[in-house]
């Protein structure tokens, strides 16, 4: 490995070995914005670390994203840069998208050879879908205007290096629903004195596949998933009260909204006819992801001119991911970034051994380097 890649390397096994939870990067926060000082970037720091570089007189300006959470996880791996804070780890790779950034900061520092304005945006709280929303709320895009925004996530299985994306819409929205169910407790051998909410729940959970396989067309790509059963039921109590709790993946508003449409009809229906309460929410945590024509063009025609194997056209995933609001404030591209496929560099992003591989850092910086000069290109003559 040269310098860069050795010291981009150091860098993200120290962000690796010292993880922080969404809202709470301070010691991260900390270390990025003393980088970016140190490179000569004017920084700004709120929710997030905002970098601005300047080159020339032009008056465009992009802006490119990494997130700094990590999750709660215990970590198993035994490298010598694990997780020292217990419980909490980086298993989504979020510490090498903040390296790779970084590296990109100081290649651009060192060249000044585009026209316009850098607006590097490193952010919190990705994991909870806050994050961006907490930035964009605090008025980053007023202050620091973009005219496009681009956001990199490393893509466990992938061959390194690899750039896959699409234009149109890249990652699914996430939508959390609780159900309450009230009806009418009492002993287990008597169950026709009362309505005991643990049937009716049942009948609930399976009635809301039917969403999916009955009611939605079959390519739509939408997912119902029933993630808790909770009730007040005990050994011989048969429960009065139970509440379910899931999740819902939706790749466009029209579909996420039909299927909370049917949900409430359905759970109507059913406590209707068996004569109980039901309340439901349902909040969407993260919007769908799209990707504007232009910057996703963009991101191909570069991907290509670095020599990375290219993927145009690739499936939408159904992860969510809360770069969405700023793709959805002005247009952008989100795009995956092979980690490799062998050992804990394959493993499924939020495994407890998965890791960032280092061999991408300098990839990663790389490509958003030579990305700011395709979009900010010099003035001829």
């Amino acid at each position: 490995m040269d310098g860069f890649h050795d010291r981009l390397t150091a860098m993200r096994r120290e962000f690796h070995r010292d993880p922080e939870l969404g809202f709470d990067e301070v010691r991260t926060k900390a270390k990025v914005a003393e980088t970016l000082r140190g490179l000569g970037l004017e920084v700004h720091e709120g929710a997030g670390v905002v970098g601005i570089l300047r080159a020339g007189g032009g008056n465009r300006a992009i802006g490119l994203r990494a997130d700094m959470d990590a999750l709660p996880i215990l970590e198993t791996s035994t490298h010598d840069y694990a997780s020292e804070n217990p419980g909490v780890m980086h298993a989504c790779g979020h510490d090498g998208h903040t390296t790779m950034l970084l590296g990109a900061a100081e290649l651009l520092s060192q060249s000044h050879d585009y026209d316009g304005t850098v607006v590097f945006l490193f952010q919190p709280n990705e994991e909870h879908g806050l994050g961006a929303r907490a930035m964009i709320d605090e008025g980053v895009l007023e202050r620091f205007p973009i005219d496009e925004v681009y956001g990199i996530h490393n893509l466990p299985g992938a061959p390194v290096g690899q750039v896959s994306t699409r234009v149109g819409q890249i990652c699914a929205s996430e939508s959390l629903f609780e159900i309450e169910i009230t009806g009418k407790g009492g002993h287990a051998s008597m169950p026709h004195v009362g309505v005991d909410a643990i049937t009716v729940g049942a009948e609930m959970v399976t009635a809301l596949q039917t969403i999916v396989a009955r009611k939605m067309a079959p390519s739509c790509g939408a997912v119902v998933s029933v993630t808790e059963f909770i009730t007040d039921g005990q050994r011989n109590v048969l429960p009065g009260h139970a509440v379910l709790k899931g999740d819902v993946r939706a790749r466009v508003p029209e579909d996420r909204e039909a299927v909370a449409g049917f949900m409430r009809q359905i759970t109507e229906g059913i406590a209707a006819a068996h004569g109980v309460g039901v309340e439901m929410t349902f909040n969407t945590e993260f919007i769908e992801a799209i990707n504007a024509e232009a910057p996703t063009e963009a991101v191909i025609r570069v991907a290509q001119s670095q020599g990375c194997e290219t993927i145009p056209d690739r499936p939408p995933m159904s992860f969510s991911e809360d770069f969405a609001h700023f793709s959805a404030a002005v247009p952008g591209c989100f795009l995956l970034l092979g980690n490799g496929t062998d050992g804990p560099h394959g493993q499924p992003l939020h495994a407890a051994d998965y890791d960032f591989n280092d061999d991408l850092l300098p990839i990663g910086a790389a490509f958003w380097a030579a990305l700011v000069r395709d979009r900010l290109p010099l003035k001829n003559g």
